[in-house]
């Protein structure tokens, strides 16, 4: 494991020698995945970009838990469009118990699915939950740090990065793949970010999303839009690709503030992974742009 101060010289190198480095660990495969928001809004959280938030006046639509033919219907147009992971998302901060069954369905009718493998993203868990996703054949449970350690009291503070990093571990003592990134563009230094890589590095995730803020209206990172440029954004996935030579640096949400030439770039320098279609409360590129971009790279989709 490379140290902070090694990680923090790669990220003030020269651009192009450093993604010539991050370049050595990226394939020649890009895996894509896809989601449905299968339950919006009335989060207790407040964590402060988010639109879900009751914390904040957003004005988003709210809705409960969606039937498990919208998630087979979204599942099978995620495959469609060359997705081989279909999460299920949904607001909280913990798993709802009054609909936990019904999320344990959704999990096994993606599973019958052939050609796609059952991914969640539904809040902090505890043993007991964690246990029964393995039992219902979860494949990957996804969870962010969001950012530093450092800086997390500055992004949420109705729960701990630590009960986070609980979490991860518990995924990975019931067997489960994790997905476990970050969101950049919130007010952190670079040194934060080269901090973020190597918690990464100590959690070890099989997928590691990268995210850049989209500011959302009457959420106190409404004004955020020029906290991280291109570059930064750039530097930031090859020093966690670096740290994190195994694991799928997947591209996310707000892809659409890097240039196409910049996302090219990623693709063939740091990223082997991509969300496609649309997020949680913010749209995304058109899927068969997608494919065509990663196939004129000469890229195999899996």
């Amino acid at each position: 494991m490379l140290d902070k101060e090694e990680l923090i010289r790669l990220y003030n190198l020269d651009l192009q020698e450093l993604l010539n480095i991050s370049q050595m660990y990226v394939k020649n495969e890009v895996e894509f995945c896809s989601l449905i928001n299968a339950r919006n809004g009335k989060c207790s959280q407040n964590c402060k970009y988010c639109a879900q938030s009751s914390h904040y006046n957003t004005e988003i639509d709210s809705f409960p838990l969606v039937d498990i033919q919208e998630v087979t219907k979204a599942a099978e147009d995620a495959l469609s469009h060359g997705a081989s992971r279909f999460a299920i998302v949904t607001s909280g901060k913990t798993p709802d118990e009054s609909d936990f069954d019904k999320m344990l369905e959704m999990i096994g009718e993606i599973n019958k699915i052939e050609g796609l493998k059952s991914c969640a993203s539904i809040g902090i868990l505890n043993e007991e939950q964690a246990k029964k996703l393995a039992q219902a054949g979860l494949k990957r449970f996804h969870h962010n740090i969001n950012t530093s350690r450092s800086y997390y009291p500055q992004v949420c503070t109705t729960h701990s990065f630590e009960e986070r990093i609980n979490t991860c571990k518990l995924v990975k003592k019931y067997g489960m793949e994790l997905c476990c990134g970050v969101i950049l563009g919130m007010g952190e230094t670079e040194e934060q970010r080269v901090e973020m890589a190597m918690i990464l590095s100590e959690i070890q995730p099989d997928s590691i999303p990268i995210n850049i803020l989209m500011p959302i209206a009457h959420t106190p990172f409404e004004s955020y839009i020029d906290k991280i440029g291109e570059e930064d954004v750039l530097r930031t996935m090859a020093v966690i690709k670096i740290a994190n030579p195994k694991s799928v640096v997947r591209l996310c949400g707000g892809r659409i503030r890097l240039s196409k030439k910049n996302q090219e770039k990623a693709l063939m320098t740091s990223v082997d992974g991509l969300m496609v279609g649309n997020y949680l409360t913010t749209i995304g590129a058109d899927p068969k742009q997608d494919i065509e971009m990663v196939q004129n790279l000469g890229k195999k989709i899996i």
